[in-house]
């Protein structure tokens, strides 16, 4: 029988990828009178979820890895459907940031899926639309806004673009265990109208300090809320780092609110910076817990980014013949 070459087929593999970053707690949360509405100013930091998405337009449904992120499939699937697409495909997220700390790891995946999701079908997801996802799914961090934002976290909404910091070097105290962030925004704490009048006024000086770039006193406001988070749930690192902080020249303890994580603030261009962090790292290895140095994210960096990768590869097609006819079904 004479000897027929086989066919060729392309298939075309898109790839996504989309990061997003993540913060280290917050430089001030808490509660406005106005309304009775709950709101934080994000502290992005150097950190960054990554996730990567292979749109499958033949295949019904999604798998993931981690397992557990069963969130990012939701709103994989939201962003899909929003992009006018149809099938499903596989996500793969990685993150620098653990979770449980405080540091918006959740938020960051779910805005890093939703990115690379874009990527790979050709879709730029905003700000304000990747945020009208996240609403769907849980409260959210604010982290799909390239700057400082004062943000409405469980309602998922923004309030005011607060621009960007120089940045700042953070030694980071970890007091141990995990704090489930959904959990904990569906307590409802009691805030008298005194501490609402204050954070509010905090909220202006520090809106105007982070248009200014006035470092310390984004300090002063980070460590005063600080102060108000350990009146309301256990925070037994802050008077040690309060006081770390006043002896090596920090400029205050931001803390998450919601998390396990304090850091004492330095200005990095600082030229005395080095010997700083140094006796800041060496005092808070006399604490329970961990320790490690984080760097805020600011002018000049990048901040998030996406990309799309298309790879063709070639596979072969059994030809029509008498080796096949019998699997053909001829």
């Amino acid at each position: 029988m004479e000897a027929h070459a086989s066919p060729m087929a392309a298939e075309i593999d898109i790839c996504g990828t989309g990061t997003a970053f993540g913060t280290f707690g917050e430089l001030l949360q808490g509660v406005l009178p106005e309304g009775d509405r709950h709101f934080m100013v994000t502290f992005p930091v150097a950190g960054w979820s990554r996730a990567v998405f292979r749109h499958s337009p033949g295949r019904e449904g999604f798998t993931v890895w981690p397992p557990h992120k069963r969130k990012a499939v939701r709103i994989a699937e939201l962003a899909l459907a929003a992009a006018g697409r149809t099938g499903g495909g596989s996500l793969e997220l990685s993150s620098e940031l653990p979770e449980g700390k405080g540091m918006a790891s959740s938020s960051a995946d779910l805005v890093a899926t939703v990115r690379a999701v874009g990527a790979a079908v050709g879709r730029a997801f905003g700000a304000a639309e990747i945020e009208s996802f996240m609403r769907r799914i849980e409260p959210t961090d604010g982290v799909m806004y390239d700057q400082i934002v004062a943000y409405h976290h469980r309602e998922a909404e923004l309030r005011e673009e607060l621009g960007m910091l120089p940045p700042l070097v953070i030694v980071g105290h970890d007091e141990g265990g995990q704090v489930d962030t959904i959990a904990h925004n569906r307590q409802s704490r009691r805030v008298g109208e005194a501490e609402k009048a204050e954070y509010a006024v905090l909220l202006d000086e520090l809106c105007a300090a982070v248009r200014a770039g006035d470092l310390a006193a984004v300090g002063r406001v980070a460590t005063r809320s600080a102060e108000l988070n350990a009146a309301a749930r256990s925070r037994r690192s802050l008077p040690e780092l309060r006081r770390i902080c006043a002896e090596t020249g920090g400029l205050g303890v931001a803390c998450a609110h919601s998390g396990t994580v304090l850091g004492i603030l330095y200005a990095a261009d600082d030229p005395e910076l080095a010997a700083r962090v140094g006796s800041a790292l060496a005092a808070c290895a006399e604490l329970p817990g961990t320790t490690a140095v984080h760097r805020s994210l600011g002018r000049g960096d990048v901040w998030s980014a996406s990309s799309m990768e298309v790879t063709v590869r070639e596979t072969t097609v059994p030809a029509r013949g008498a080796s096949t006819e019998s699997a053909w079904g001829a």
